[in-house]
């Protein structure tokens, strides 16, 4: 993928946010990070210790058993949709071109929350983790990336 000059780059998992720009040309592009965010957000286990509920049946006496809350999956969506918030903030302040770059599960809670101005700067989306990468591997990922 061609990134031009001065696109941003939001890349995102459920506790990281990584915001980029390219200081170099579409060839080659050269990332420099202008926002870092971790958030804390530990295992499940860690955040809930109560067994999940159960629901009585009026008419027969029975009971079922509720599913368990996924504390930690809540945590990273709820991540997800601040990183989308801020991803609005820039593309109204900014007239570039955006890249997203998430995990699928990440991506599909981000586009939920897209505002007009991220959806009319929007170029592309690559559905990987690139998190945990440095820029430099960041950007030849993209740059291979067929969009």
């Amino acid at each position: 993928m061609r990134i031009a000059n001065g696109t941003l780059i939001l890349a995102v998992d459920g506790r990281k946010m990584l915001i980029l720009r390219n200081d170099g040309d579409a060839d080659y592009p050269v990332l420099t990070t202008l926002e870092h965010e971790e958030a804390d957000n530990p295992a499940s286990r860690e955040q809930g210790t109560d067994a999940p509920g159960r629901a009585f049946s009026s008419v027969d006496g029975r009971r079922s058993a509720m599913g368990e809350t996924d504390w930690h999956e809540q945590a990273e969506g709820r991540f997800a949709v601040q990183a989308a918030d801020r991803l609005e903030r820039l593309a109204d302040a900014q007239p570039n071109d955006l890249v997203v770059v998430a995990p699928p599960r990440i991506l599909g809670e981000l586009r939920k929350h897209y505002g007009t101005a991220t959806k009319r700067h929007l170029f592309a989306e690559v559905g990987k983790d690139l998190t945990g990468h440095n820029t430099d591997e960041i950007g030849k990922a993209l740059a291979a990336h067929e969009n």
